[in-house]
């Protein structure tokens, strides 16, 4: 969607931002009312009334949440948007011993370390350069000119030249190293030679930088006037410019990029030292799923099968299995017992509709609800649980818009932190639109980034993707709305911050 797509229709588009009036409970509905009268939603002494109407317990400081019996959507008290994400967060750094992830580090060739985490700092095997090279092609020379040419050059890859003498140069590529005794590498474009094969530095230009990164002569100075010297070190990449060896280059957790591959290779390494990616198992649930066709008596095509899997990947998880659950508990209860990753991720079932069996599954099972439901929209009746001591299981609505908001809020940390990546920055930038909030939860909205703004979207209900389709980040909106040219919290997008190829591999 462009920008004047979205800028189109803000009279009509609140129909669009609200969210479905069927969605809303009796409660949430008379707040509707009242903040239209003028009475804040945000007032704290109605937000404790509304904590105590709902009763419960907030978690405690290691994120454990005590259960007397099976939890359901009506009777769950929801944590705030900040503190589910930050018990999704700490949940797997919880308990005596553990290590932040699941598994020990791994070492892994270079050619497959692309997306995981560094486990341990990278040192650097070797001096960089590991001798003096030539930042150019040209001549090698030494002590000031002319200069008698050799006949035989210096090419990259080759084993060190003879040393050169006063007043003698060599031809040299780029790269290659440079002979012993060399004072300076003369480019190509600032030489020629005479007659009788001599070699002369024939520009006026300013002096390069010297081994110590100084300059060596004022600007505009000509070589010894007749150009026939060159300052020392010039052009010349000294051995250890770029670090020494043991010095260290990265820390430990930092995500391995194009970029760290090279550098790693560079620096000597064969295989990285890494944390092994956290394997996630998805289970699609529900009978009125298709997985080909056009929609058909009552039956809609899935979306989530197809859109979180590389999604997943993206936030760096490796996915063992995408399976199709029908809405059967004793079903569920096997998929869920038999899964032997690290994280089970379940699609729709987490209300308390007649066929919504993940709340009972998880009380079967002895589960430890660590988030119950959320204060967001879309997806407020999503969860966090811990089947085993080295399991969870991350419960998203079925409605797709309401997944990705799950997907975001209780998935990427808790997966980030498994795989030991640093936290995004967080960064805000001002909404070019108001965007209608809801009374007491955060809303996530997409936006579009243009310039210094971010453009609400239209089409963002639960069941939408038009919307996150287009849109680079999810703009957090707090309970209330915002007003144009608010600053405004962003959650970015993978295929946004970081590109298909390098996101979703």
């Amino acid at each position: 969607m462009n920008a004047s797509e979205a800028r189109a229709g803000r009279g009509t588009e609140a129909a669009d931002d609200a969210e479905d009036p069927d969605d809303l409970h009796v409660e949430e509905a008379l707040a509707l009312v009242n903040d239209a009268f003028g009475r804040t939603s945000g007032d704290p002494a109605r937000a404790r009334a509304r904590d105590s109407r709902r009763g419960g317990s907030r978690p405690d400081a290691d994120g454990r949440r005590p259960a007397a019996r099976p939890a359901r959507h009506d009777d769950r008290h929801a944590l705030s948007w900040t503190e589910a994400r930050t018990v999704a967060e700490h949940a797997a750094r919880r308990g005596t011993g553990r290590r932040t992830a699941p598994h020990a580090p791994v070492p892994v060739p270079l050619g497959t370390a692309l997306g995981l985490t560094l486990a341990a700092p990278l040192t650097a095997l070797t001096d960089l350069p590991p001798f003096d090279t030539s930042a150019m092609d040209g001549w090698a020379v030494s002590g000031p000119g002319p200069w008698a040419v050799r006949e035989e050059g210096v090419l990259a890859g080759h084993a060190e030249h003879p040393p050169l003498t006063d007043g003698e140069a060599v031809r040299i590529a780029t790269g290659a190293r440079v002979p012993p005794d060399t004072t300076a590498v003369l480019r190509s474009e600032h030489g020629r030679t005479d007659d009788n094969g001599r070699l002369h530095a024939t520009a006026s230009r300013p002096s390069a930088p010297s081994r110590s990164g100084t300059p060596s002569r004022p600007p505009g100075v000509s070589r010894a006037g007749a150009g026939s010297t060159v300052a020392h070190g010039q052009d010349i990449r000294p051995r250890g410019q770029e670090c020494r060896s043991g010095e260290r280059l990265l820390p430990a957790g930092t995500l391995v990029t194009p970029a760290v591959l090279g550098l790693a290779a560079a620096a000597g390494y064969d295989t990285l030292s890494t944390l092994p990616r956290p394997r996630v198992e998805v289970l699609v649930l529900g009978d009125e799923l298709l997985t080909a066709g056009l929609p058909h008596d009552g039956l809609i095509r899935d979306a989530l099968g197809p859109m979180l899997p590389p999604w997943l990947r993206a936030l760096g998880a490796e996915v063992t299995a995408v399976r199709r659950v029908r809405d059967d508990a004793q079903t569920l209860y096997r998929a869920i017992t038999r899964s032997g990753a690290d994280v089970v991720l379940t699609t729709g079932g987490t209300a308390a509709g007649p066929v919504d069996h993940v709340h009972p599954t998880l009380h079967r099972i002895g589960a430890e609800l660590l988030v119950d439901g959320v204060e967001v929209r879309p997806g407020h009746p999503m969860l966090l649980a811990r089947t085993k001591e080295d399991q969870y299981l991350v419960g998203l609505p079925g409605n797709p818009l309401a997944a990705v908001s799950g997907l975001l809020t209780l998935a990427e940390p808790l997966l980030r932190t498994l795989a030991g990546r640093p936290a995004p920055e967080p960064y805000t930038m001002p909404l070019r639109d108001a965007v209608q909030g809801h009374p007491q939860d955060t809303r996530l909205v997409p936006v579009v980034l243009r310039g210094d703004a971010a453009l609400p979207l239209r089409y963002n209900g639960p069941a939408m993707l038009r919307g996150v389709a287009a849109a680079d980040a999810l703009a957090v909106v707090p309970p209330g709305g915002t007003r144009p040219g608010q600053e405004t919290e962003l959650l970015d997008l993978p295929w946004a911050s970081g590109g298909i190829g390098v996101c979703f591999t």
